[in-house]
């Protein structure tokens, strides 16, 4: 496949997933408070930054039901010598982050489920 038929194929796939996600109910955009109030986070609480490592550059995946209302954990599987593999599991705290009642709180209030 080209680069330029993954463009088009990701394209197809974002109008076909906004579509979804509007017939659903959901909010496909955050709000421009909301996005402000994203902006203006730095990190994690410093309380808690010192026991916390970065992560992110790992491939994680969520296997959630089509009902469950907790999305907070993520799995990833890092191949190990000979035929061993270790399981990672990300538990997130929101609450550390995001305050009850703001902007982001209420986008995801709305959008609590996985698509």
């Amino acid at each position: 496949m080209t680069n330029i038929d993954d463009k088009q194929h990701r394209s197809i796939l974002r109008r076909i997933a906004r579509r979804v996600m509007m017939e659903r109910g959901l909010l496909p955009d955050f709000s421009s408070l909301a996005m402000t109030e994203l902006n203006e986070i730095s990190g994690a609480d410093e309380k808690i930054e010192g026991s916390t490592r970065d992560l992110r550059s790992l491939v994680w995946c969520s296997i959630d039901n089509d009902d469950s209302l907790d999305l907070d954990q993520l799995t990833v599987a890092i191949p190990m010598p000979g035929e061993a593999v270790k399981i990672l599991v990300a538990i997130a705290d929101v609450d550390a982050i995001v305050k009850k009642q703001s902007a982001l709180d209420d986008h995801a209030k709305q959008n609590t489920t996985s698509v």
